[in-house]
C-alpha cells in the first residue's frame, strides 16, 4: 500500500486524493496520537487549524474539525494565515498540535492537510506512520460533554504579527520603500501589516486571494510582476512569498532576483556580525550553490550540508544547536524566531539588515557570495538505483570534477518519486556548466536506461 504522507503532508488534488471524508478520517486518527496519546492527564487535547485561502480549503477545514472535534479534541480556528503561523501559534498557546490546511506553492486545485506536533515541530516519519496505522482502527468517539468544541482564534493573526514585530528588536524599516507580492496566498493580509508596522513604505501586489488565484502568475514562484512594480516604483527591495508563506525570495533595486543561498549569505553575515550565529554555521542542503560556500569560508562561516527538504534542514540544525538554515527556494529558517522555514520573517529580517546598514541589497548580496553559474538537467526513464554505483556513470563524474577543479560542482541525485536522475553542474561560466551537464546527462541516460 502506498504510504498516504508525502514529505510534506498528505497533498493531492482536492475532492481527488484529498476528499472530505479522508480529511474527517485522517483528523479522527490525529486525534488520537496527537492528542489523546500526548496529552496531559486529564484535559481534553488542543489542537490549532489554519489554512490557506484557495476555495477547497473551506470544506477541508470543515471536515478536519469536525473530525477533531468528533473525537474529543477542542479546536482553536485561526482561519487563513501562512503555515509558521500556524507553527507559532501551537507553541504560543501551548496547544497539543496543529493542522495546517494548504498545497503551498501548488495551484489552486491542489490542498494538503500537515499535522504539527507540540510546540510547532513537523511530525517524524514514525509519526505520521502512527497516523496512518491508526486510521485503521475504529475512532474514538466520545459522547455528551468529551466532546471538542470549536472556537474561533479571533487574535490569531495580531499574535503572530506581534511576535514578527519582537523580532526587529530596536531596528526600525522607515525610510525603506518595499513592494510585496503575497502570490494570493495565505500572508495577504499579517504580510502588509507587518512591514507596514514595522516602519516601511508598502507597496502590495498578489494580495486579492478570491481561492482560485493563488499562485497564479504572482508569487515566489512567478517573480516577474514583482520584479516589474519594483523598478516601477524605484523601490528599495522586493519580497515575495507563496501560498503559505513558508518560503521568501526578494528581488533587489534593479529588479535583479536574491535567491534562497544569497539570502541565507547576507543573513548568516548579519548574524555572525552580532555574535549570534551559533557555533559560526549555516546549515544548507546540497543544492546550495558552491559560491555560497566559497563566501561563507572566506568569512569564516561554516557550512552543514543535508539531503534536499526543509525537514532535512531542520534535522541538521537541531542536531548541531545551529539556529540559521535553508534553502536555495527560500526555505529560511530561524530556530532563535521559529520551528519552521517563515517568509514573512526571513523578510523583515532581509529589510532589517538593509535598514541597519545603509546598503543596498544588491550590496549586501554580492558582499555575501558570488553565485556560480548551475545547470540542473533531468535524466528520465533511467534507474535511478544504480546511479550511485555504476562505475562508468561514477567514472564521468571523477572525469567532470578534475576538470573543473576547486571553481566547481557536480551533483548526481535520484528522485525521491519517479525514475529520474538529476544531473546538476557549477562552473565558472555558464557555457562551460551547461556543456558539462550535457555531456554527463548524456552518459547517465546511455548507462542507466530502463
Amino acid at each position: 500500500m502506498t504510504r498516504l504522507f508525502g514529505t510534506d503532508g498528505v497533498r493531492g488534488v482536492a475532492n481527488g486524493l484529498l476528499t472530505a471524508d479522508l480529511a474527517l478520517r485522517l483528523s479522527q486518527s490525529a486525534a488520537v496520537v496527537l492528542g489523546h496519546r500526548r496529552a496531559a492527564a486529564g484535559r481534553r487535547p488542543v489542537a490549532v487549524v489554519a489554512r490557506d485561502p484557495r476555495v477547497s480549503g473551506e470544506f477541508i477545514s470543515s471536515a478536519v474539525e469536525a473530525g477533531l472535534a468528533s473525537s474529543g479534541v477542542d479546536v482553536y480556528d485561526a482561519g487563513v494565515l501562512p503555515t509558521p503561523a500556524a507553527a507559532f501559534l501551537v507553541a504560543d498557546i501551548d496547544a497539543d498540535f496543529g493542522v495546517m490546511i494548504s498545497a503551498s506553492h501548488n495551484p489552486a486545485p491542489d490542498n494538503g492537510i500537515k499535522f504539527l506536533g507540540r510546540g510547532g515541530h513537523k511530525l517524524d516519519d514514525s509519526v505520521e506512520d502512527e497516523i496512518e496505522a491508526q486510521m485503521g482502527q475504529a475512532p474514538v468517539l466520545p459522547t455528551g460533554d468529551q466532546v471538542g468544541r470549536i472556537k474561533r482564534f479571533s487574535d490569531a493573526e495580531d499574535r503572530y504579527v506581534v511576535h514578527l514585530l519582537q523580532s526587529l528588536g530596536e531596528v526600525s524599516l522607515k525610510g525603506l520603500k518595499i513592494v510585496l507580492d503575497c502570490a494570493h496566498g495565505a500572508a495577504s493580509g499579517c504580510s502588509p501589516e507587518a512591514f507596514a508596522a514595522a516602519g516601511a513604505e508598502v507597496i502590495v501586489i498578489g494580495a486579492d486571494p478570491d481561492g482560485l488565484n493563488i499562485n497564479d502568475d504572482y508569487g515566489s514562484t512567478h517573480l516577474q510582476n514583482l520584479q516589474e512594480a519594483v523598478i516601477s516604483h524605484a523601490a528599495d527591495l522586493g519580497i515575495a512569498h507563496d501560498g503559505d508563506a513558508d518560503r521568501c525570495l526578494a528581488v533587489d533595486h534593479t529588479g535583479e532576483i536574491i535567491d534562497g543561498d544569497q539570502i541565507m549569505g547576507v543573513l548568516a553575515l548579519a548574524l555572525k556580525e552580532a555574535g549570534g550565529l551559533n557555533d559560526d554555521t549555516l546549515v544548507v542542503t546540497v543544492m546550495s550553490n558552491l559560491g555560497l560556500k566559497l563566501g561563507m569560508a572566506k568569512a569564516g562561516i561554516n557550512l552543514v550540508e543535508t539531503a534536499v527538504g526543509d525537514r532535512y534542514v531542520l534535522e541538521g540544525m537541531r542536531a548541531g544547536g545551529f539556529n540559521l538554515g535553508g534553502e536555495q527556494s527560500g526555505h529560511v529558517i530561524f530556530s532563535d524566531y521559529a520551528t519552521t522555514g517563515d517568509g514573512v520573517l526571513t523578510g523583515l529580517q532581509l529589510a532589517a539588515r538593509v535598514a541597519a546598514t545603509g546598503r543596498s541589497l544588491r550590496e549586501l548580496a554580492d558582499e555575501s557570495m558570488t553565485r556560480l553559474p548551475q545547470v540542473l538537467i533531468n535524466v528520465a526513464g533511467v534507474d535511478k538505483a544504480r546511479v550511485k554505483s555504476h562505475e562508468v556513470v561514477q567514472a564521468a563524474v571523477a572525469a567532470v570534477e578534475a576538470r573543473l577543479g576547486e571553481s566547481g560542482r557536480v551533483l548526481l541525485r535520484p528522485s525521491g518519486t519517479e525514475p529520474v536522475v538529476r544531473v546538476m553542474i557549477e562552473a565558472e561560466t555558464a557555457d562551460l556548466a551547461r556543456a558539462e551537464a550535457e555531456a554527463l546527462a548524456d552518459v547517465v541516460k546511455a548507462e542507466l536506461a530502463l
